[in-house]
């Protein structure tokens, strides 16, 4: 049966926040079974805000919690690499309002949860399992959830740029796809937004190191470490806004430009809707409902 698991000790990295360019210091510390993922503001006297759906905040550029007042901002990247490096229970301090942007994607958090060494703890791990559908759509964007085995994503975007168009992406998530087909996609902006986007706050960290940039025709700061890391990208973005149900999913995930606010929706409508899911172990088999719902989604994707 798999067991949740945490870091045998305790491990610090530095950098700016992207959208708020301070700079910031991250410490990642070991977690105590069943406790989750779990930041807290070393500033304001370790105030915690749990990674759950409960406190999702403001959500545009960046998927953010406010807990009473407290912010932590920009935690998808992070959030993505726990979920693909299976760490079940971990606290993240930070001393500023954003989490470090570091490159602009999740390989950084990978590397620094690996010196740290995961550890596997004695309770066992448990999953959300889809049992009903649930699709959401707003003005072109769409995201569904159906019952399926293991944890199966598939992402569509749509950019009109000759460096990017249509790309579709498909993976069955486990630690090792992850690594090796999501963690280095870094997030990606366009040169004609940078000045609007400042004049909202937004963006004051971005630049040539920490992310994509593309001008009107081509990308400016190549090569790309994928020939479709955009689409990349996204999921990895989809897999940090997932790990705010609480645990690993046990479904099929399909979204089309779909977004942080339409993952985070999705989010908040699974936890309301409390018989779309069950919660499984590692020794369970899917339940007869996902059993019997597996061939009437199969095509959905």
């Amino acid at each position: 049966m798999p067991r949740q698991t945490t870091i045998r000790h305790a491990i610090e990295t530095s950098g700016i926040g992207l959208h708020s360019g301070s700079p910031v210091k991250l410490r990642l510390r070991p977690g105590a079974p069943n406790q989750g993922i779990e930041f807290r503001r070393s500033d304001l006297e370790g105030y915690r805000v749990e990674a759950a759906a409960a406190n999702i905040a403001r959500v545009s550029y960046a998927t953010s919690l406010m807990k009473k007042g407290v912010f932590i901002s920009t935690t998808e990247h992070l959030l993505a690499a726990l979920i693909g490096c299976e760490i079940d229970n971990i606290t993240a301090e930070i001393d500023n309002l954003e989490l470090p942007i570091l490159d602009g994607s999740a390989q950084p958090y990978v590397e620094m949860l690996d010196r740290a060494l995961p550890r596997p703890q004695r309770r066992p791990r448990a999953y959300l399992e889809i049992v009903e559908p649930l699709e959401l759509s707003e003005g072109g964007k769409f995201i569904g959830v159906y019952p399926g085995r293991g944890w199966q994503l598939c992402y569509e975007i749509n950019f009109p740029h000759p460096a990017i168009g249509r790309q579709r992406f498909e993976l069955d998530l486990t630690r090792e796809s992850f690594r090796r087909e999501l963690a280095p996609a870094r997030t990606f902006g366009f040169l004609r937004d940078v000045e609007a986007m400042r004049r909202q706050g937004l963006i004051r960290g971005g630049g040539f190191e920490n992310a994509v940039v593309l001008d009107d025709r081509r990308v400016v700061n190549g090569p790309l470490r994928y020939a479709d890391e955009f689409v990349r990208h996204k999921m990895l973005d989809l897999i940090g806004d997932l790990a705010l149900l609480g645990m690993p999913m046990r479904g099929r995930v399909h979204a089309d430009k779909a977004g942080h606010a339409l993952h985070t929706a999705l989010v908040k409508r699974l936890m309301k809707e409390r018989s779309r899911w069950r919660i499984a172990t590692g020794e369970d088999a899917p339940s007869q409902a996902a059993e019997a719902s597996m061939a009437g989604s199969a095509a959905l994707i």
